[in-house]
């Protein structure tokens, strides 16, 4: 049975919104706009943050509060999922794993994880993306993720709009 809250907490509109206002924000992204308020962004890329925890503390209280709040941050990302499947079809899953551990291997080191991939390999595991329709200017996709960067840091879910092609599955 779903939890009555985590069904109303999901609720998809006020994310959907955001992520439409990211959708008609103007490219290319400049150094500028590398840390704005709710997220990051660089040449190409634009993360927003739709949705972040409290911090919390090494004790069990905030252990179980902290996955209540990942629980939380992945029902609304199931949510919004459903609504984009909606419009663009299923999205794929980018194992976000193989490139962070493709930025520290050493035999990587002359083919460096691109952004925005190497910043959210570091904030999640797994990136489910819708590629975009093409609007004239390039290829370009939506990605999802749930992370959170530490123990003791916030959950966050987030919204990534990139130009170029859909970053393959996993990185070898």
């Amino acid at each position: 049975m779903t939890d009555p809250f985590i069904a109303y907490v999901a609720d998809p509109p006020q994310h959907l919104d955001r992520v439409d206002a990211l959708l008609a924000d103007p490219r290319p992204y400049t150094p500028a706009d590398a840390d704005h308020a709710t997220g990051h962004a660089g040449p190409g890329y634009r993360v927003e943050e739709l949705y972040v925890s409290r911090d919390f503390r090494h004790d069990e209280e905030d252990r179980q509060a902290c996955e209540r709040e990942h629980d939380l941050a992945e029902a609304r990302l199931a949510a919004l999922a459903e609504v984009l499947t909606a419009r663009w079809g299923s999205p794929h899953t980018v194992d976000l794993f193989s490139y962070l551990r493709a930025g520290y291997d050493w035999e990587c080191a002359a083919r460096p994880v691109p952004e925005p991939l190497a910043l959210l390999s570091c904030k999640a595991v797994t990136l489910h993306v819708w590629p975009l329709p093409d609007g004239g200017a390039g290829p370009r996709w939506l990605g999802l993720s749930v992370g959170q960067e530490d123990k003791e840091l916030p959950v966050v879910l987030s919204a990534t709009l990139a130009d170029g092609p859909v970053p393959a599955r996993r990185l070898a």
